[in-house]
């Protein structure tokens, strides 16, 4: 008997034993603008991105255990949430982060650190009907919804900046994605919770515990204790996430629940006699020594940072930011246009890698969601997505208050290794709130020699803002 046979075999023989009750919690997908094609258009375009930067695991009873688990899940999708245009693929990625993600659409990748840190088959099969109900529910759409319009083609390279970090350069271009790209996986704590009720729901119908997923939840929170698996930061804890799916649980009455199962045995076994799964950041590392992945460059082919930056013109330009912001900066700074963010910086100082933007010089603009409506805490939670992506920045030594636009914020210094350039670059970064409570920042990057000349001109450029809202 194969693997991938046994697996089915134990889920038919307890589906019949699940007893779902009525009175389970009743979900309502939130508004969204978008229609599912627009959801699939840009899960196939990310999806394809995504491949072509992490290595996919190619083994084929891992893939099927994995693919097994998710076709079981995606059949018991509630009627009303089944989209028949959605393409459900199951992939694991062979990265030691403890992470797993779903793009809009149906496209799912489980990383192999994740199936390392389950301890039953019901674990990984919280984690995977989490983020599906996230699929089936829309969240990816519905929270872009929420935010600046943008061309349908340019979320796929954001999506992709979220999920890798930005690992091409500078801290900035991690910046560059913060407010758009975590729009689709850096979910608010109203869709986790959510995605915890439906996805518990969808493990009853399977056969499997609810608690299983808390379980889980409990382990991934007790690792980032210890770095922060990235899983945490897209996934916010809504608060008392055991307790509310436990009580879910008790509702959904699921009798000789599946916890472990031969294939998950042997899966596991599999996994462990391979060789180490390399971190992400050591994956992207290896891809540049090997040529695959291009250092960053600027507009005529030369390397950021490569040459004679000059200085920050003493005269200035203003620029008008459609209906959010206008700013000043030094006369012969350029502006480069982003996903809901614009840079600014001089020539010789900014440049791409892939489809990422990366700058030496200058500075960012941009808005980020803010869930906690705490001014400190969503700044934190905006450093520390930058600090995943660059390992090697500071912590923040503490806050300032700042003046920005006329509005009261606070202002905190890092320090980084640029990868552009392989130097040390310092980091200001301004925040401040908007009047519907989005976080507003602007990130100030210069080489560490430099910083006292360009300290002073973030601060003008913080200070000339002029807000429309």
């Amino acid at each position: 008997m194969t693997m991938r046979s046994r697996s089915l075999s134990a889920v038919a023989a307890v589906v019949m034993a699940a007893q779902i009750l009525s009175a389970q919690t009743t979900i309502t997908p939130p508004k969204n603008k978008y229609s599912p094609q627009d959801d699939v258009k840009l899960g196939r375009e990310a999806a394809g991105q995504i491949e072509e930067q992490l290595p996919i695991l190619r083994d084929d009873n891992v893939t099927s255990y994995i693919a097994d688990i998710g076709r079981r899940l995606v059949q018991v999708i509630p009627s009303d949430l089944r989209h028949p245009e959605f393409q459900y693929s199951f992939k694991v990625v062979n990265v030691r982060e403890i992470n797993a993600f779903a793009l809009p659409g149906g496209p799912m990748y489980v990383n192999r650190g994740m199936m390392d840190a389950a301890r039953t088959e019901g674990e990984i099969v919280g984690v995977m009907a989490h983020e599906l109900s996230h699929v089936a529910l829309r969240h990816g759409t519905a929270q872009a919804t929420k935010a600046t319009p943008y061309a349908i083609g340019q979320m796929a390279g954001a999506i992709l900046g979220s999920i890798l970090g930005g690992r091409t350069g500078s801290v900035v271009s991690q910046g560059a994605q913060i407010g758009f790209g975590t729009a689709f996986l850096r979910f608010s704590r109203e869709y986790e919770k959510q995605a915890d009720l439906l996805g518990a729901q969808m493990m009853a119908r399977a056969g499997y515990d609810p608690r299983d997923m808390a379980n889980m939840f409990k382990t991934i929170e007790a690792q980032g204790k210890s770095g922060g698996p990235q899983w945490m930061s897209d996934h916010p804890n809504p608060g008392n996430r055991q307790a509310y799916i436990a009580k879910e649980a008790e509702m959904l009455r699921v009798e000789n629940a599946v916890h472990n199962t031969r294939a998950f045995n042997d899966v596991k076994g599999r996994l462990q006699a391979m060789s180490p799964a390399p971190t992400t950041e050591e994956v992207t590392r290896n891809a540049g020594n090997t040529g695959n992945r291009p250092a960053p460059t600027t507009g005529s082919g030369s390397p950021v940072g490569a040459g004679r930056v000059q200085g920050p013109a003493s005269r200035t330009t203003t620029y008008d930011e459609g209906n959010l912001f206008r700013v000043k900066v030094p006369s012969n700074w350029r502006e480069i246009p982003g996903n809901n963010s614009v840079t600014f910086a001089p020539e010789g100082a900014y440049g791409t890698v892939g489809q990422q933007s990366v700058f030496t010089h200058g500075v960012e603009a941009g808005i980020a969601r803010n869930e906690t409506h705490d001014l400190q805490t969503a700044t934190t939670e905006l450093i520390q997505s930058l600090a995943q992506a660059n390992p090697r920045m500071s912590r923040p030594p503490g806050y300032q208050r700042a003046t920005i636009g006329g509005r009261s914020g606070i202002v905190t210094t890092l320090s980084n290794i640029s990868e552009a350039t392989g130097g040390t670059e310092r980091i200001a970064i301004f925040t401040t709130q908007l009047q519907d409570g989005t976080l507003f920042y602007l990130i100030g990057v210069s080489p560490d020699e430099e910083f006292r000349q360009y300290e002073p001109v973030f601060r003008r450029i913080a200070g000339s803002i002029q807000f429309a809202r």
